[in-house]
Formats: structure tokens, sequence, C-alpha cells
């Protein structure tokens, strides 16, 4: 497509999406090779929120797929945006960044995920954890974004800091609200429910279920009527029935009727350089819903992960495996129930094989220290305190996929000795066994070798990637797409290449990152190599820098890249 077709293009684009929302805030191209228009909501709470897009001349052409990244500048007031990078293998604009699509008028929400996995005709869900708002993105006309819905903070007012989304099959999506609500005291639910909670970033956390206009269509109560274990589920300042509820991944399985999310800690807690590691913030415990109302999931069950056998030899009890429950994923065939969980601080992976079941048996499968003795085989460097973060089961259930940042600044590992990683473990033994799974990390020497049972994971790949500061690999997303003859896309269950953030969040510690996005290549057997040939359109250099002096949208300089998502145009995914 000429550069002309397409700024006309953008212009009636824009011009029916202020028809639909009733404003128009910029169309057509300037003078230059960018082309700059600009669509916009009005929240319930009055504000008027912008989402502009800057779309350069490589925009144009063919249909491609496209690379989703969601970041914010490394340096405020600036404004927070969507990048937009060509995918595409053989592209000649391959790794380069097309599109910028800034935010407004807030700075500073703080870009966290968008959803794990996206389809045709899925809206983008875009969560700003500081900011507490939620931007949804209409995707048809890629590598142009829309903005359709924006839910703010006055929409959830039981909880803060969204976190994770899944995407339904009636377009609405679940998204975790980590953090307690925004007032101290009792708050009501959609369903009439009322908890006790700290406040903001404190507990309990919710589920909300957000349209796709970005409206709340329901406030969830995360958290027991009764409360928790008070020596486990430490609350700063105590609640009247203590909760571990501060949930964090996310994962659903509509055919099955289920939702599972993990917890996390009472981020305002420990979510800085300076606070101390204290022990009954670490979440342990695991959520199970019934989803049979989408607007009023019932909570089945709050079960825990223990510690292995590693346990004992962490300078301090936050490392050991069971510590700070990041990541949930779970199964996808029919055949199968069963779902992972990996802990942020404890370096473990663990696993139930039937996640309908009235109270999941959660058992170790893999500790991170198993993969780090691929590069460090003298086994120096152990899981704990590694940042353990994006977990994935490829949509065969042939896979599971791993990003882990690498040991934090507490922890006192130099980040040039631990690294981080990203590796992938092959699971169809452990799913085959179904109700029999045997798998379990129990002796210190399954720790350093994986472990004895014939059904336990393989490691089928490993890839460290070097990033010496105070950060690493966090966050992924994997490739579900084919392209076929004429460049026509389809979706697949077989996936061929991983991409992965490398930033956590600003301020906390062990979050900072290098600011890159890398792409890695999968075979059929599961080993993983970083894509040599998606490069930086500025340094040459293999991944995309975030780090850099311009965007399409301006001089903002670096910038700091979190949630991760491949897409294609819709035109051409059939």
């Amino acid at each position: 497509m000429r550069p002309t077709t397409l700024a006309r293009r953008a212009a009636a684009f824009v011009s029916a999406a202020a028809l639909a929302t009733g404003l128009l805030t910029a169309a057509g191209p300037p003078a230059g090779a960018t082309s700059v228009w600009s669509t916009g909501v009005t929240g319930t709470d009055g504000v008027t929120y912008t989402a502009t897009n800057h779309l350069t001349a490589a925009a144009a052409g063919p249909g491609r797929q496209w690379l989703l990244a969601w970041a914010g500048p490394a340096v405020q007031p600036a404004p927070d945006f969507l990048a937009v990078i060509d995918a595409t293998p053989g592209s000649p604009s391959y790794g380069k960044v097309v599109n910028t699509v800034t935010i407004g008028p807030k700075t500073g929400n703080e870009p966290h995920h968008l959803q794990y996995v996206w389809h045709k005709g899925d809206r983008l869900y875009a969560g700003g954890i500081i900011s507490d708002t939620t931007l949804v993105f209409d995707a048809k006309e890629l590598p142009a974004l829309r903005l359709v819905g924006v839910n703010s903070p006055a929409d959830t007012p039981c909880g803060t800091l969204p976190d994770a989304f899944h995407v339904l099959s009636d377009g609405t999506a679940y998204g975790t609200y980590m953090g307690g609500p925004d007032v101290t005291g009792p708050c009501t639910y959609t369903n009439g429910e009322t908890r006790v909670g700290n406040g903001a970033a404190g507990s309990p956390g919710e589920i909300v279920r957000i349209g796709p206009d970005g409206r709340t269509l329901a406030e969830i109560p995360a958290a027991t009527a009764e409360g928790e274990d008070p020596e486990q589920c430490g609350n700063i300042p105590a609640l009247p029935a203590a909760t571990c509820a501060n949930p964090h991944g996310l994962a659903v399985r509509e055919d099955l009727g289920v939702m599972v999310v993990s917890d996390f800690a009472e981020a305002r807690n420990f979510m800085t350089p300076d606070s101390p590691l204290q022990e009954n913030l670490a979440r342990q415990t695991v959520r199970v819903f019934d989803i049979a109302d989408r607007n009023d999931p019932k909570l089945k069950s709050v079960t825990k992960v223990s510690d292995g056998p590693r346990g004992p030899l962490e300078q301090h009890a936050f490392f050991r495996e069971s510590r700070v429950v990041m990541e949930v994923a779970t199964t996808n065939r029919r055949e199968h129930r069963g779902a992972f969980v990996s802990s942020m601080a404890g370096g473990a992976i663990f696993y139930t094989p039937d996640i309908t079941a009235a109270e999941p048996k959660w058992r170790e499968v893999m500790d991170d220290t198993a993969a780090y003795r691929r590069f460090h085989p003298d086994g120096s460097v152990r899981g704990g305190g590694d940042n353990s973060s994006w977990l994935a089961v490829s949509p065969d259930d042939r896979f599971l996929f791993h990003a882990v940042m690498g040991q934090s600044v507490p922890y006192g590992t130099p980040m040039d000795r631990t690294t981080g990683m990203v590796y992938v473990l092959d699971i169809r033994k452990l799913l085959a066994a179904g109700g029999k799974a045997r798998c379990s990390v129990d002796r210190l020497a399954e720790v350093y070798a994986g472990g004895d049972e014939r059904d336990c994971p393989e490691l089928a790949g490993v890839v460290p990637i070097r990033d010496t500061t105070a950060g690493g690999p966090h966050w992924g997303t994997m490739d579900t797409f084919r392209r076929g003859p004429g460049g026509v896309y389809r979706e697949t269950d077989q996936v061929r290449r991983l991409a992965v953030a490398n930033y956590f969040v600003a301020g906390s510690f062990g979050g900072g990152g290098d600011h890159r996005v890398c792409m890695f290549d999968l075979t059929p057997a599961g080993r993983v190599s970083l894509d040599t040939t998606f490069r930086d359109e500025n340094t040459g250099r293999p991944c995309v820098a975030f780090d850099r002096a311009s965007w399409p949208h301006g001089d903002y300089g670096d910038s700091q890249p979190h949630g991760v998502l491949f897409a294609v145009s819709d035109g051409v995914l059939r």
C-alpha cells in the first residue's frame, strides 16, 4: 500500500471512529513520513482518554504479522505507548517499530500486561498497574489501533493494580486486580458480598469482568468470607479476616467451567528496593473459581503449594520453593485437566493433574536450578530468588514455556553470574499419566538434575539471556500463527517462536531490566535459540532495543516494555 493510500485510509478510519465515540481529536497525516491520528473515549470518571497512532512509512504494505509491546518511558513525564513491531520473517522491516500508539492524557500508568494470547476478533486489554486503569483497543486495522474503551479507577472501587487478562469466547475479559480496595474498610462487590480491605495496593485483591467497551460487568471477591491462616497470610495493616488474596496470574478453561488464579503478595509492602523480606507476605496460594455464572464466579478452593528439598539450603525463608506464586498456566486439550503454577521467589514449578478437583493437590515437578545447570554445570546457581516469571502451555499441550529474570539484588548473587533465561519443558509424559502422575521433585538430587520419575517433564531447551541490570526476561508470548500462500495467516496449535521482554516494574528490586524485546526460534523438539535476524533498526544487534533516543511519536528517549503479544492484521487472518 502506498503511503498516500495509507494516509487516506487512516483519515477515513479515524472519522468513522469519531462517529462511534463522539470525539475527533486529530485526522490526516502531517507533512513528513509519519501519519498521525487519534481516537478517544470518555470514561465514567469524566476524563477523555486518547490513543494517537504514529504510523511510519514502513507500516504500509501487504498483510503482516505484528509483535505488540506495551511500554512506558524510563523518564517521566512522557506518554506511555503501544509499540507495533514488524514480526514477519523476511520482511524488509523485520524488527522495525512501525507505529507507536501514545496514550493520553494520563502519564505514569506503568504499562503492565496485555492478555496472554490473541485470537482473531479479540480486542486488546492493556493494564496500567500504577494508574489502576485498563484500556481496550480494537485491533482489526493493525498496524493501526483504535481506542474503544477505558476502565478507570472509578469503575473498580474494590480493587487496584490490574495485572493479567484472559479474553473469553464472548469477547469479554477477566482481569486480576492484585491490590486492595481504593479506600480502607468494607467494600461491596457486584454480587452483594462484602470484604474488609486495607487499601490500595494492599489486600484483598479481586477479579474483574470487563466488557469489550471497557465497562465493568462485575467485581468478584477473591478472598474468602471467613478469612485465611493469619500466620501465613500477613496483612499490613492487619485485617479482621486475614487473607492471602492478591491474585496475579490468571487462566481460564471455559470448557471445564473453571478459572484459576495465583496469589502474589501485598505489593505495596515489598515491591520497593528497601522493603524487608517478610515471609508472611510471600503468598503460597492458588484459587479456583466455578465460572458457570460469568458475572458471579464462585470460589471453589484455596490450596497451597509446599516447600521442597531445596528449602533448607536457602538463607531466607522468602526464597523457599513455595514463595510468591506468580503465574499459572492450564492445559488446553479436552482430555487434559492439569494446571501449572510457578513461584517467583521460590524458583520452582508445580503441577496438579485435575484442576476441577474439590481440593487440587500440587506437587513440584521442576526446579529452575536444573535449567541453570545447562550453563552453570557446577550447580553454583540455584532457583531461589531467581524471579521466575512468565509461564505458558503450548496450545497442543506439548511444551511448557518459562521465563526467568535472574536472582535479584537482595539475594546477593551478581547478575553477571546468575543471568536470566528462557527454558522449555516437554510435558507430554506428565499429561499422559493423567490422575496417576507420579512426578515429584522431593529429593535434593532432583533439584539439580530434574525429577527421577519417568513421567517428569524433560528439559527440551534452555537459552540464557544476559542482562546484567537489576532485572531480566520477565514476560513473554507465544506465536500461534502460520503464514500460508498469498500472505494469508491461520491460527495453529503448534508454537515455533517466542518473544520475551526484559523489564519488570520500575522501582522494584530486580525490576529494571535492559529494556530489550527478543525473539526466539523453537524447533519441533523444543530446542530454543535466539533469532539473530530480529535486529534493532538502530544498533543492528539482535533484539529490539527500547533504549533509544527517538520513536515515531518523538524524541522521548529510553522506554520500558512489559506486556508483549503476537497479532495479525484482521484482513489476512482466516
